[in-house]
């Protein structure tokens, strides 16, 4: 059964920075567009950030351009979200799925950002 594992997440203060992690097992991934989204408390799951399956393009929710990275490593089947500077609006449950997302979504991994 494929299972989408999320990890990365804790407390930080404004203007830290994370690493989120999502390792993928039940299939390799090394041919899908990947994608990192959220879910803040009251709100709707958006899209935050997307990366084609060889890395070589990316694009982002603009809320979080020039802050956020997204990479992969396909021979880990895993991705990444690099989070820098982070806010308060930041906080929120992370998740990450194909895009077009396919998967049952995963668990998720906590971010909150204090003032």
């Amino acid at each position: 059964q494929v299972q989408l594992v999320e990890s990365g997440g804790g407390l930080v203060q404004a203007g830290g920075s994370l690493r989120l992690s999502c390792v993928a097992s039940g299939r390799t991934f090394s041919s899908s567009e990947m994608g990192w989204y959220r879910q803040a408390p009251g709100k709707e799951r958006e899209f935050v950030a997307h990366i084609t399956w060889n890395g070589a393009t990316t694009s982002y929710t603009n809320s979080v351009k020039g802050r956020f990275a997204i990479q992969r490593d396909n021979a880990k089947n895993t991705v990444y979200l690099q989070m820098n500077s982070l806010k308060p609006e930041d906080t929120a449950i992370y998740y990450c799925n194909t895009i077009p997302r396919t998967l049952t979504w995963g668990q998720g991994t906590q971010v909150t950002v204090s003032s």
